[in-house]
């Protein structure tokens, strides 16, 4: 399948700079959300000390709002991802879709 348009659309400049910045941002997002997921789960693991200290005098130990700070991140960085994707990829993706139909 040798398809011109294809063709055309992988040797333009803004497609190669597309799959960089995407990728990029990307390996970045979850090299982040494996550091969060694994910290926690390494605190688990290694010091169940320190999650198990209570907060305040009630009965909520400290792993509680760290273990929700993860899932929160999370949501954050998914976000931050959505928020590219709609905005400056898709703004690359329209102009080089519009460049190759030409």
């Amino acid at each position: 399948m040798n398809d011109p348009v294809v063709t055309k659309i992988q040797s333009h400049p803004k497609y190669l700079e597309l799959r960089t910045k995407r990728n990029r941002l990307g390996i970045f997002l979850t090299v982040l959300m494996l550091l969060a997921y694994y910290g926690y789960i390494a605190l688990i693991a290694f010091d169940k000390q320190f999650l198990a200290q209570p907060i305040g005098a009630g009965v909520t130990s400290l792993g509680i709002p760290i273990g929700m700070g993860v899932i929160i991140f999370t949501i954050v960085i998914t976000g931050i991802y959505v928020r590219r994707a709609n905005g400056e990829f898709d703004t690359l993706t329209k102009e080089i879709l519009k460049d190759a139909s030409q």
